[in-house]
């Protein structure tokens, strides 16, 4: 080789033999990697005689130099001097792995135009049975960057595509052009993907274990993440898997465009990793790297992401869990479905949500242990339901959504009830949508258990076969502004807008609006319906309306159907504990301290009917209120609760109606 010339070997016919896909065959994939599917090996380049053997023994390259790689070359000591540098033509792609595990490849910097997706072989010596890979391309477009994608498996509707994987990188088991047992796929380096399945293709990949630990670049498209399942008519299933990432977004599942991806009795963990120096957070979904601080949360990896149109990913007797920001997200999607059954859901470093919907993407929760940092649930638009793993139910969406669950695998799973303990909230509504929890499920939270930041939340929650709530502060419902700070635009970054901005607490009282009614229910409001339940906590409205956040008013609609509540039902005004909220005070996101007092443009519409009974514990300030012939308002033992409107004193009575400014009072 000779400085700063780009050196090309020239010892195969690098179309014939990268292009060879033999389909259908049997891997015996026990060795270093797969020579079944004639993955070409080469000697180094003729220029390098003078380095190597025939046997491409060594190979060095020296600083300022470019060795091109036109054909997959084995080595047993690669040395890359600082400044030198090993590349494959344009079209192809080159991966380094070294006694079967992928290594070496690092990310370039965040830049302009390419957005830092691309990787190269950092300089060092390796030693070992060494492949350098030269694949096919693979270049996947998202917004308007193409990301350079790796993996060790590329599956399309014609089975595995030997042109386009890094089979070197396959180390164990058995494998055939549409299924994989007991292998192992390891990555130390940075954007390599595990299993790739796209354009219609299926693939079942059983018992693999998959341990990556170096950063990805982007989980808007899945790139570095263990496995990817997309495209229409795509079906990914994973049974037995192991996955344990470590890195920046380097994700364990992701589901896209249409994909049915199916996960059984897994094991998903993903943990944090380093952002990059250069990196700013944003919410440009193209470079996101970490979770967008203004949500309450800190973290860089989500176990899983749920993509595309009308996608589908399916969890069953499965365990998700992330260190921090997610286990199940669904993101840049529309109408796709998550579907979680039998499975344990979990964040492991305190911080952290459950699952998050977005795009009107319907959630089902069933048998399912949470055990979250934060939330159950961040609601940006979605139906969320969380109930028992009865026969019934799990056998429809078995064949409503294609699981493909055998009825062996549907009578082995026990019926069970869903058990959510979230370090602070339940469900934090940012958008309109519904939420249903029945069955058995039990809900506990460290406070609030249902935060609204005034959008028309629907919550119905059937108590009648023991579901129960518990909020640990002692609030179940808080309606309320919004506290999100805004992003702000930012010069000299590939990203239009930088995720740094400021919430300011609004001072002094609200302005009543002229055009806001509060004695009914308006299009828009947040309404819950509570049947066949007991609850002892408070329910607060602090929305303040009057123009304020471009809210004239919000109101919250309360109804107990059979059921007993022991509280304060008001309301409010609420402040947080601090006045100004900044990424630096990220964690005071929804902390606020309510004060009951009358309305103004928050609206609280109580109903009680079919035996109701709602225990008065402290003032409250409605502006309506209906008692079903056989429901009663009452205070606790001891103590007698009156009635005023407008001021004037009357009587609590059954089958009554009342509007207007209502204060209860309990002495």
């Amino acid at each position: 080789m000779t400085g700063n010339k780009t050196v090309s070997t020239d010892l195969t016919d690098r179309q014939v033999a990268m292009r060879a896909r033999p389909r259908a065959l049997l891997i015996a994939v026990a060795a270093a990697f797969a020579p079944a599917l004639a993955v070409p090996t080469v000697a180094n380049a003729a220029a390098c005689k003078e380095r190597t053997t025939a046997a491409a023994t060594r190979i060095t390259v020296a600083s300022g130099e470019t060795l091109e790689l036109t054909a997959t070359t084995t080595a047993s000591v690669l040395t890359i001097a600082e400044g030198g540098a090993i590349a494959a033509p344009d079209g192809y792609s080159l991966t380094l792995t070294v006694n079967g595990v992928e290594t070496g490849s690092t990310l370039a910097a965040l830049t302009d135009g390419y957005g830092g997706a691309a990787t190269a072989i950092a300089a060092g010596t390796y030693r070992g049975a060494i492949v350098l890979t030269v694949a096919e391309a693979t270049d996947v477009a998202y917004s308007t960057l193409t990301f350079p994608f790796r993996q060790a498996i590329y599956v399309d509707a014609d089975g595995v595509d030997s042109a386009k994987s890094v089979l070197s990188d396959v180390r164990g088991g058995s494998a055939t052009s549409t299924a994989a047992r007991n292998i192992r796929l390891s990555s130390t380096g940075e954007a390599f993907n595990g299993v790739y399945v796209a354009g219609g293709g299926t693939y079942t990949l059983t018992s693999p274990r998959i341990a990556f630990n170096g950063n990805g670049r982007c989980d808007f498209i899945g790139y570095g993440a263990a496995v990817v399942g997309t495209g229409s008519g795509t079906t990914l299933v994973l049974d037995g898997a192991t996955i344990s990432n470590t890195g920046v977004v380097r994700t364990a599942v992701i589901a896209d465009a249409t994909a049915n991806v199916i996960v059984k009795n897994s094991s998903i963990h993903c943990a944090d990793g380093e952002l990059p120096a250069e990196y700013v957070p944003t919410g440009d979904t193209k470079y996101m790297m970490d979770v967008p601080w203004m949500l309450g949360l800190s973290g860089n990896v989500r176990a899983t992401n749920l993509l595309g149109a009308s996608t589908r990913a399916s969890y069953v007797n499965s365990s998700i869990s992330s260190e921090k920001w997610g286990a199940l997200s669904v993101d840049g999607g529309s109408y796709c479905t998550l579907t979680a059954i039998n499975s344990t859901i979990a964040n492991t470093g305190g911080q952290g949500y459950g699952s998050y919907a977005i795009g009107n993407v319907t959630e089902h929760f069933l048998g399912c242990t949470f055990d979250v940092g934060d939330y159950a649930l961040i609601h940006w638009g979605a139906s969320a339901h969380y109930g028992d793993s009865t026969a019934s139910v799990v056998a429809a969406l078995n064949t409503s959504l294609e699981i493909g669950l055998t009825a062996a695998e549907l009578a082995a799973l026990p019926e069970q009830a869903t058990v959510i303990n979230a370090g602070r909230f339940m469900v934090l509504w940012y958008a309109a949508g519904s939420v249903t929890i029945d069955g058995g499920t039990q809900v506990t939270t460290g406070e609030t258990a249902f935060m609204n930041k005034a959008v028309a939340g629907v919550l119905n929650v059937d108590g009648s076969q023991g579901a129960s709530i518990t909020a640990g502060n002692g609030v179940i419902y808080q309606l309320m502004d919004t506290d999100r700070p805004s992003s702000v635009a930012v010069s000299g970054k590939p990203w239009s807008t930088e995720t740094i901005g400021t919430y300011t607490e609004p001072t002094g009282t609200a302005t009543k609006s002229s055009t806001w009614t509060v004695a009914s229910v308006q299009t828009g409001d947040a309404t819950a319906t509570f049947t066949d339940i007991a609850l002892a906590g408070d329910f607060y409205n602090s929305v303040r309306g009057g123009g304020n956040a471009n809210l004239q008013g919000k109101n919250l609609a309360l109804t107990f159907d059979g059921s007993g509540v022991e509280g304060v039902i008001s309301a409010t005004s609420a402040v947080h504990n601090v006045s100004t909220i900044t990424s630096a005070e990220y964690r005071e996101i929804s902390e606020v301290m309510n004060t009951a007092q009358a309305v103004v443009n928050n609206g609280v519409i109580v109903t009680l009917k079919n035996g109701a009974r709602w225990t008065v514990t402290g003032t409250s300030y409605l502006s309506a209120l209906s008692i079903g012939s056989d429901a009663s308002v009452v205070a606790p033992s001891g103590k007698t609760v009156s009635l005023t409107v407008g001021g004037v004193a009357q009587s609590l009575t059954p089958g009554s109606s009342y509007t207007g400014a209502i204060t209860l009072t309990v002495a």
